[in-house]
């Protein structure tokens, strides 16, 4: 007869949380004021509103036994554990929710790039679950939690083990944010080409990394403190992208200017018509580059504020190298490549202009 009075509570309590639920959904639903509230889809994405009216069951149930058992009865004992069970569990999902909702309203900011939280949040879930999973064990078997955890105690090498990656991935990410490595819109680039991409997000366990042809690459975060990697968020946030080429100039045709030719070059060439001559003949190499350096200091795209520098290499089997090393205001791929390939494309035209040749392989016939 205890059973079916049991259960008929059970009924009760299902059918109020389903009368409570569709209250709070007909109220949400027409309260203009409160989805006018910045916390509103927050609220209603993690169901904070609806794991909270999950307690009155489970209270309803609690209380409602007294009226079935007398005090100190096993089985109301019993019963009443289950009830406190539930109510833990239900506070961990409030409590799992409210985490969330900080998440999302810290992810909404911009802060949320240079210091991404979800690592650390994930990390206090996986405490308040094991700590709300001892509660429950400890209320269901009677026990003291400090008894359970006595236990674990012993057993620590084992959960060390199972929650390896998840630890090493915390460390790692606290690291990864204290020393400022790696934030949420980086373009990283792994050695072993695994990723090279930009940052989408980090989290206890991954770092998820969009790559350039547009496949994902997920990196546990320990992977990033052990090994070496790129980031390219200096290039971004400095004042230009780096351009570093090599010229390679016949030897052959490398040659000392005569009176004629310098005159031919200032006249045919409106960058060389101010340019002087010093006591000693120059050669058409040493012209080519100083009008190298003439047109980068005047095109528009090239940063006047960063080093800029046209250098004669060692000549090897390839000829004379002429470092070409600037930096282009656009650092956006495609728009930099169109733009350091029109100036190269420049540039090697040029060369003919000073009497030089560029070096090309023989064609074997």
């Amino acid at each position: 007869m205890k059973a079916l009075e049991v259960l008929a509570i059970i009924a009760l309590a299902i059918g109020l949380n389903f009368l409570c639920q569709g209250i709070f959904s007909f109220i949400s639903r027409r309260s203009r004021k409160l989805q006018k509230t910045k916390l509103h889809p927050y609220l209603q994405k993690r169901r904070l509103g609806r794991n909270m009216l999950l307690m009155i069951p489970g209270l309803f149930v609690y209380f409602m036994l007294f009226t079935i058992y007398e005090k100190g009865d096993h089985t109301l004992l019993l019963l009443q554990r289950i009830a406190v069970s539930y109510l833990v569990f239900v506070m961990l999902l409030i409590g799992n929710a409210l985490l969330q909702i900080f998440l999302d309203l810290y992810s909404s900011t911009e802060k949320h790039r240079s210091h991404p939280l979800k690592g650390l949040i994930q990390a206090i879930q996986v405490i308040l679950f094991f700590i709300g999973g001892i509660l429950i064990v400890a209320i269901l078997i009677d026990k003291s939690p400090t008894v359970l955890l006595t236990g674990l105690g012993a057993s620590a090498a084992v959960l060390m083990l199972i929650f390896k990656d998840s630890i090493l991935g915390f460390v790692a990410g606290v690291q990864l944010s204290q020393n400022n490595m790696i934030r949420i819109g980086d373009w990283i680039q792994m050695p072993d080409g695994s990723a090279n991409g930009i940052v989408e997000e980090i989290t206890l366990n991954t770092v998820k990394v969009r790559n350039w042809d547009n496949t994902i690459t997920t990196i546990p975060p320990y992977t990033l403190v052990s090994t070496p990697f790129k980031n390219w968020r200096g290039m971004s946030e400095s004042e230009g992208r780096r351009v570093d080429k090599k010229i390679f100039i016949d030897l052959n045709s490398v040659e000392v200017c005569s009176e004629d030719m310098v005159s031919d070059i200032r006249k045919n060439i409106p960058l060389m018509k101010d340019w002087k001559a010093g006591k000693e003949a120059p050669t058409n190499s040493q012209l080519y580059r100083i009008y190298i350096g003439l047109y980068l200091r005047q095109h528009p795209m090239v940063s006047q504020n960063l080093d800029l520098i046209t250098a004669q290499r060692e000549p090897c089997e390839f000829g004379l190298p002429i470092e070409v090393y600037f930096f282009l205001t656009d650092k956006v791929w495609k728009e930099y490549e169109d733009i350091q390939s029109d100036i190269f494309d420049h540039l090697l035209a040029m060369a003919q202009e000073f009497g030089l040749k560029l070096y090309q392989l023989p064609v074997q016939k």
